[in-house]
């Protein structure tokens, strides 16, 4: 239990921004999971339209350090090496 008011207000902005970043974290989750089932599908211009929006999202919350900037970089890059490599198997 917080002592002072400094330390109750500090413990409302940690519960704001928590409950904040665990959204943002949701939605990245749910984006990923939607680029990656397009990919896997191969069609070729929903997969680019959704891996385009993914790296957006990772590099929105990359820059907002909600997630690590080289996990966000990871990750792009391996969805992008999975989308030429089914683009390359349909070709």
């Amino acid at each position: 239990m917080a002592n002072h008011a400094s330390a109750e207000k500090r413990n409302r902005q940690r519960i704001t921004r928590t409950n904040r970043n665990r959204a943002a974290k949701s939605a990245l989750r749910s984006t990923l999971k939607k680029a990656r089932a397009t990919v896997e599908t191969g069609e070729a211009g929903t997969s680019v339209t959704a891996v385009r929006e993914a790296a957006s999202h990772l590099d929105k919350l990359a820059s907002k350090g909600i997630i690590p900037k080289k996990r966000a970089s990871r990750v792009k890059g391996r969805l992008a090496a999975a989308a030429a490599k089914a683009a390359a198997a349909k070709a």
